[in-house]
């Protein structure tokens, strides 16, 4: 895979996590406002206590917060400690990304999967919802990205492609097997989601999830393939099993009905997935070749 072999990894690095805090930012209006059904771009970031307009040197990632002690320049109000910490992580993550995609063609896409994940884990830790707004064109850039990279780098990079390839998409073009794995993914994943839901609703009388769920695994299926989005699905369940436990210990009460944003378990899940998925998969396969 062509790669920018010009720039050195450690320069890579620094600058990818310098712009995931700049992207991190923006991410912070986008949780703030997307649920309110405000524009992201206008008007300019300001309080929200007192709705003073927040300047651009009182908008630097982390190092404004940590100048202005957490507090609002205008009125003093405490800002949430989500704003840096958003800003944090998206530049961990970007480092996390460039180190293991390198400096080529894929990480593009792969830093714009990663910020759709974060934003709908915050926004659904915050409002229990996964807006449209995100997740339609989210499965349009994952199919997108699906006939890009294949067409742009002739390679497999894709963890479902080998696969597929040597496979029922045998002889065919790259970007086609590409985008055959994308609907399969999709399938995997906002399929069998919406699937189960539908026996528990069926069983159980109550809705097991919301439809946000199922359209935020259609974007994660269409661009991890199907073996990525088994794994996603799983660690999701298993973390959010694991949540819910503990939940549940520390108010000393049993209820299978608490309700628990998904949307966070399975965002965990997809980022765990690209970035350490095949290797896991890879290994989990292995244990039954003789």
């Amino acid at each position: 895979m062509p790669e920018l072999s010009i720039v050195p990894p450690f320069v890579g690095y620094v600058f990818a996590g310098i712009f995931g805090a700049i992207i991190g930012s923006f991410l912070n209006v986008v949780i703030h406002r997307v649920p309110n059904e405000e524009s992201v771009v206008f008007p300019n970031s300001r309080c929200p206590s007192c709705g003073g307009v927040i300047a651009f040197y009182d908008n630097i990632p982390v190092l404004s917060y940590l100048i202005l002690g957490g507090k609002c320049r205008h009125c003093k109000t405490h800002i949430s400690f989500r704003y840096p910490a958003v800003e944090l992580l998206t530049a961990a993550l970007f480092v996390a990304v460039a180190w293991h995609d390198g400096m080529g063609v894929r990480l593009p896409f792969d830093l714009v999967f990663v910020s759709a994940l974060l934003a709908l884990v915050f926004i659904d830790a915050e409002h229990m919802i996964l807006p449209n707004v995100i997740t339609y064109p989210g499965i349009v850039f994952a199919l997108v990205a699906r006939l890009a990279i294949p067409f742009l780098t002739r390679t497999p990079h894709f963890d479902d492609l080998p696969s597929l390839i040597n496979g029922p998409f045998e002889g065919m073009p790259i970007w086609v097997a590409s985008l055959g794995g994308a609907v399969i993914g999709a399938l995997a994943g906002g399929g069998s989601l919406w699937l189960m839901g539908w026996i528990w609703e069926k069983l159980r009388g109550v809705e097991a999830m919301g439809l946000g769920d199922v359209k935020m695994m259609f974007m994660v299926g269409a661009y991890l393939g199907w073996r990525l989005t088994i794994l996603t699905i799983f660690v999701g369940v298993l973390t959010g099993s694991i949540v819910g436990v503990l939940l549940m210990a520390r108010q000393r009460e049993r209820n299978m009905q608490m309700l628990l944003p998904f949307g966070i378990f399975l965002g965990i899940g997809a980022i765990a997935s690209l970035l350490f998925g095949s290797q896991v998969v890879n290994w989990y396969a292995g244990q039954f070749r003789l």
